[in-house]
């Protein structure tokens, strides 16, 4: 038996986010990040929205990238003295996994972070309010998902949490939000759509369910990133949507190693972060070439190239992964990134204990070839020098 489960609705198109003004209810809370919204006149209109509603509306801003238990506990106490019956999440994926969790502490104050980091592991959310997500840029697609990934800097990991409470009751995916993202969040964000989709059907837990989405989302990405990434207004307005299909089925089907790997060394290193799309894009081709070992997943991935029209083998994928790469200005590995801002002696001294924080995490139970610590280390070694993976 297995489960798949989206958001009630899913408004979507351009102009989608007038639905607002559909909402029941008398409180809403906005969780917005920096100022790109405000800048663009969005979250004007969505509290003008809200307020058609007949609703008071409250703001919760400045939610930075790759948000902090800090900034979400602080969130949860807004929402406990505000009350709020809808919370309404705007932007990246950063404000919509920070209202995510905020959302817990705020029906359940006496729930520690600790208690939310084993999957599933959340509490019947809904008792307060319900949850509406707005994204405005074209990757994460945690507006249909059951994740939110959270930032402990002092101990230096990303979390991801997962559970079907946190899929939010309403998903408006609206273009006009995504056309005002810069280049290279637009790459970065794309090829973790990719990735979303990639992992999605490849994963020990793909379906019948799962595995259109996942396919017809690689499609659409392979033929409108590049576009998009070069200004083009329908290619964004696709990309979009494609993202939006990849969550759908990664939030079902789960993901794989590609994105273990992205959570434990996005923090990881005193140099600056690794931003997770460009993690996810430099690994994604190793993990191809590590997982292909599997005989499944190799079947798996050479449906993947027969589909968008490569040769079917998965040497054609990796190379097509690559020189997609390459179009979008991505390095190819971790010393390359940001011109070798992270330290090669402190990512060596660091390996050991990556690799085992990585076997760890949520996402590696559904790749589809197991892992150790000491092939983790190897692939990770790979990911930063740009070696071949043969083991």
């Amino acid at each position: 038996m297995a489960r798949f489960t989206l958001p009630r609705d899913l408004y979507h198109g351009k102009g989608a986010i007038e639905n607002l003004k559909t909402l029941p209810g008398k409180k809403a809370i906005v969780v917005v990040g920096g100022g790109s919204m405000k800048k663009f006149g969005f979250l004007d209109k969505i509290v003008n929205y809200l307020k058609e509603a007949n609703m008071e509306v409250e703001l919760f801003e400045g939610v930075e990238p790759d948000p902090s238990v800090e900034t979400v506990m602080k969130g949860a106490e807004a929402m406990k003295k505000f009350e709020p019956d809808w919370i309404v999440a705007v932007g990246g994926g950063s404000p919509i996994d920070a209202a995510k969790a905020m959302w817990a502490f705020y029906e359940y104050p006496e729930t520690s972070f600790e208690d939310l980091i084993t999957p599933f592991s959340f509490p019947t959310l809904r008792t307060k309010a319900r949850f509406c997500a707005i994204p405005s840029t074209s990757g994460t697609a945690t507006e249909v998902t059951a994740f939110s990934v959270i930032t402990d800097y002092s101990k230096g990991i990303k979390y991801p949490l997962a559970d079907f409470n946190i899929t939010p009751d309403v998903a408006i995916v609206d273009p006009d939000l995504a056309e005002t993202m810069p280049q290279k969040l637009t790459a970065h964000t794309g090829m973790d759509a990719m990735t979303h989709a990639i992992e999605a059907y490849v994963s020990t837990l793909n379906c019948d369910y799962t595995d259109p989405l996942a396919l017809h989302a690689i499609k659409m990405i392979s033929e409108k990133l590049v576009d998009s990434y070069n200004g083009d207004v329908a290619a964004r307005a696709s990309m979009h949507n494609a993202q939006c299909l990849a969550g759908m089925a990664f939030s079902n089907a789960l993901l794989g190693i590609v994105h273990s790997m992205a959570h434990k060394t996005g923090a990881a290193y005193s140099g600056g972060h690794i931003v997770h799309g460009c993690a996810n894009a430099m690994y994604l081709p190793k993990v191809i070439k590590y997982n292909s070992k599997d005989e499944t997943a190799k079947k798996r991935y050479e449906k993947i190239a027969a589909f968008i029209g490569l040769e079917p083998s998965v040497d054609a994928l990796i190379n097509h992964i690559k020189e997609l790469n390459k179009k979008l200005n991505i390095p190819t590995c971790i010393k390359e990134y940001e011109g070798g801002i992270i330290d090669e002696k402190e990512f060596m001294d660091k390996l050991d204990k990556v690799a085992e924080l990585a076997v760890g995490d949520a996402c590696t139970g559904s790749n589809p070839r197991p892992i150790e610590p000491p092939a983790m280390a190897k692939l990770l070694k790979c990911c930063f020098y740009d070696e071949e993976v043969d083991f």
